[in-house]
């Protein structure tokens, strides 16, 4: 799906996947709903952030073969490449990729193959879903 690369896009992108999660069988309380939800909320928030190009969307991927889950967040800016560097103890931000590197079982960047940017990935196992009334 498209959102627009504004802080509202990224919040409707991660709500957009706790509900899909819900709907596979990963309740919203559920330690999967939220982990992945939070490295959703973490790729979102950098491509609008960091990789934001003027008129540009960037675009959000939920795929599940089996029990792997990969989370896909695409944006235009190709110069713009991710860094898991610590931060200074004292900054505010900085450490999004810290956390999707510690929750996530994989994770990389890719090039887009026909156009300007890139896709920051993320995936992730999850149990086994539950079925829910």
């Amino acid at each position: 799906m498209r959102f627009t690369s504004t802080p509202r896009g990224a919040r409707l992108a991660r709500r957009l996947t706790s509900h899909r999660l819900n709907e596979w069988g990963h309740p919203y309380t559920s330690p999967a709903n939220e982990t992945v939800t939070l490295i959703t909320a973490e790729l979102t928030a950098n491509a609008v952030r960091h990789g934001h190009v003027p008129g540009r969307d960037f675009r959000l991927r939920l795929a599940a073969t089996g029990r792997l889950l990969r989370v896909e967040v695409t944006d235009t800016r190709a110069e713009r490449l991710p860094v898991t560097a610590a931060p200074y103890p004292d900054e505010e931000s900085g450490r999004g990729l810290l956390l999707v590197d510690a929750l996530a079982d994989d994770w990389g960047v890719t090039p887009r193959p026909a156009a300007p940017g890139k896709t920051v990935w993320a995936e992730v196992r999850l149990p086994v879903a539950v079925d829910t009334p």
